[in-house]
């Protein structure tokens, strides 16, 4: 039996205790949420710098060699290209023939890659005709006419609605169905932008982006 005087010892937790222990948790939640805003604006950061140096890659083949990348009809001379051969389109009419995102190494939107890493405007292998991975896991790619946008465009896919909404007002307006900047969520850059201007932010949309350079 406890002695009388010995005052039993207290079960659980103290406000002071848990007071600190909710002030951790709230350190750690707001650690975790600033570490993934800081995750995504690195992202952006890097898919913006994609469309840039794209741009810039563009032109400095143009001024070099008077052709476009995947168009050049004096590539496979110059550097000794034997296989594949562009052989979707025309080349030399100054139309990047194939999807951003074709499977098929023989299009020029293939041939693209091929030709700016022999001219060393890109990185990777001179013999690499596939196209880099962009900062949200999927890929970046070029071609001609995209969500009515005129010429040749650059597009970059699987980007979230953040992301996607966040290069359309870096460098337009915003809105994912007008300017230069024009978007739709899924795989496809087709004729056709989202029917919605904005961008819808659910969680379950990932949104192929295309500009004109």
């Amino acid at each position: 039996m406890p002695h009388p005087h010995i005052a039993r010892r207290q079960s659980g937790f103290t406000l002071i205790e848990i007071a600190i222990v909710l002030v951790i948790i709230g350190l750690l939640l707001g650690g975790i949420l600033k570490g993934q805003e800081l995750i995504t604006q690195a992202r952006i950061r890097n898919v913006a710098n994609d469309f840039q140096s794209m741009t810039a890659a563009i032109n400095l083949y143009q001024d070099r060699y008077r052709a476009l990348p995947g168009d050049d009809a004096g590539a496979a001379a110059r550097w000794g290209i034997t296989a594949p051969t562009p052989s979707s389109g025309t080349v030399g009419d100054g139309i990047i023939a194939g999807d951003y995102n074709t499977a098929t190494a023989s299009d020029e939107s293939r041939q693209f890659w091929l030709h700016l890493r022999r001219a060393g405007l890109v990185g990777g292998a001179v013999t690499d005709d596939t196209n880099p991975p962009n900062a949200a896991s999927g890929v970046t790619g070029v071609q001609n006419g995209a969500f009515n946008i005129p010429g040749i465009v650059i597009c970059s896919n699987n980007l979230p609605a953040k992301i996607a909404q966040a290069i359309d007002t870096q460098f337009d307006d915003g809105k994912s169905d007008t300017g230069t900047v024009r978007a739709a969520a899924g795989t496809t850059a087709g004729a056709a932008a989202s029917p919605d201007a904005n961008y819808v932010d659910d969680g379950t949309k990932f949104y192929v982006v295309c500009k004109a350079p």
